[in-house]
């Protein structure tokens, strides 16, 4: 159970040949991604070049009634959105698709990640006039698309001069009047794969667990950089931006943000949580009775664990299923208060046990504390707490130190809250109330496919995959003035 660390996006595309319900199959399609974004939703639909485009806050099943669903009509392309900002705030005008008509069009853009030169390239479009509506780095990917697509004669060339331009995590699905076009960038930080249907339509989405939604067939993964293109002569693919770039994927979607059930270049990542808690039981051997997981990202680790170990794997929590996640609640004390909320322990299970304790991460060790004083109140003999990940530990890399350790979509706080950055191992244990605390190992988080896969692992104190920006425009967790508007 992350604490004040945050999910992405989720983006979805499909591309039918057939008289399919797109807005239907998308908005399943969404649903499947809810788990990436819980703040808003949107689809766009596009028929034969005339988009309708439905969005709101909320969950996919609040924005979208029936009766909206019907309105969004029929056509050949749909897009679709859930968002949790990353860059920019949760601003209404910050919902996704974004929509964007210019000289030789009309375009429909999704995007999951950030840009790392988000702000550099946010002033020099406006220093040239553009006006901007949202305070998204998504609005700036498609500023610099339309740009390029003025000078060059089709969408997929725009994009790809777009590429050698912008930095940082991008994965894209953009709807054209024509075409649907998916794109990862060349360093492939976030997700992104497509499926074929049995009638042939072709859908693109951040996980795999959205197209087993919509009943399509996995084919495979984006290469980072590929760019993928569909119309009505059919898939083609681009790989000009292919192999620029060491890959770099965000090893937090193994360990935490992706379904267990979805499967990631290739990788199932149910078995990459399994191998975590394997490396973490013999990293970080106990005498325990039981082994029990935090749900519900530290359940297949508290698995392997038991695997390994040959302790006794055991449901020790009941999870409140009709509560948001805790860090959706707004503020530091309402999300500790709302841990007991989500969480019971089973006392009859934990009670007079030496319990080994897995979780996903620790971050501030608020969230942590708590849980170890509702297992002490269930009776429990021991806490040995097992960590998944390694301690996220923010690179001082000048003076002064930037404000998060993630420029790419990962909204980590700032280096003076992380608990790892001030205390060591033995330290957080005693802050957070257990027996022992073992980290899983850096070394070992780049094997959790089962080889060294190129992982980015920035958080926890390794180097950056691109330049570091001077300026960001993150603005996440506190709203601030910039300079410009304070002259």
């Amino acid at each position: 159970m992350m604490n004040s660390i945050h999910e992405e996006c989720g983006v979805f595309g499909i591309y039918s040949t057939a008289d399919d319900d797109l807005a239907a199959l998308t908005y399943y399609g969404l649903y499947a991604l809810q788990h990436r974004g819980q703040e808003s939703a949107g689809i766009a639909l596009n028929d034969d070049g005339v988009f309708r485009c439905i969005k709101g806050e909320g969950l996919i099943s609040e924005v979208f009634s029936g009766e909206k669903l019907k309105s969004l009509g029929t056509g050949h392309i749909a897009v679709g959105h859930v968002r949790y900002a990353t860059t920019g705030s949760n601003a209404a005008q910050n919902i996704q698709p974004l929509l964007v008509n210019h000289h030789k069009g009309r375009m429909a853009l999704c995007h999951n990640g950030n840009l790392s030169n988000s702000y550099l390239l946010r002033t020099q479009l406006e220093e040239n006039g553009a006006i901007f509506h949202t305070t998204t780095d998504s609005e700036v990917i498609s500023y610099m698309v339309v740009q390029e697509r003025l000078r060059h004669g089709s969408i997929e060339n725009a994009v790809s001069a777009a590429m050698e331009s912008i930095e940082g995590a991008y994965s894209l699905v953009i709807c054209s009047p024509q075409k649907l076009i998916a794109v990862r960038d060349p360093h492939g930080f976030r997700p992104l794969c497509y499926g074929v249907t049995d009638n042939g339509s072709v859908v693109f989405a951040s996980e795999s667990c959205a197209l087993d939604a919509v009943g399509a067939k996995l084919v495979r993964d984006l290469r980072p950089g590929e760019m993928a293109i569909v119309d009505k002569n059919g898939l083609r693919f681009d790989t000009a931006h292919c192999d620029k770039e060491p890959k770099h994927f965000c090893v937090f979607e193994y360990i935490y943000f992706a379904r267990p059930d979805s499967v990631i270049d290739g990788a199932s990542v149910s078995q990459c949580r399994q191998r975590a808690g394997r490396f973490l039981a013999k990293e970080h051997p106990v005498d325990a009775d039981i082994v029990i997981g935090v749900p519900d990202s530290g359940l297949e680790a508290a698995i392997g664990y038991s695997y390994e170990s040959g302790i006794p794997y055991a449901i020790g929590f009941t999870k409140n299923k009709y509560i948001a996640r805790t860090f959706i609640t707004p503020g530091q004390g309402s999300r500790e208060a709302g841990v007991g909320i989500k969480l019971n322990p089973i006392r009859e299970i934990v009670k007079d046990k030496r319990v080994v304790l897995i979780d996903d991460s620790i971050v501030r060790g608020t969230t942590c504390r708590r849980i170890a004083e509702l297992l002490w109140q269930a009776g429990v003999k021991e806490i040995h707490m097992r960590v998944s990940a390694p301690p996220f530990i923010h690179m001082r890399v000048s003076a002064p130190p930037f404000v998060a350790p993630c420029y790419y979509g990962t909204d980590i706080d700032s280096a003076d809250v992380l608990i790892a950055n001030r205390m060591s191992t033995a330290e957080i244990a005693k802050e957070i109330g257990v027996t022992s605390l073992g980290y899983l190992s850096v070394e070992n988080v780049r094997l959790l496919t089962g080889t060294d896969s190129g992982f980015c692992t920035a958080c926890f104190g390794g180097s950056y995959p691109t330049a570091i920006p001077d300026k960001t425009a993150k603005n996440r967790f506190e709203t601030k003035i910039s300079e410009q508007q304070k002259g």
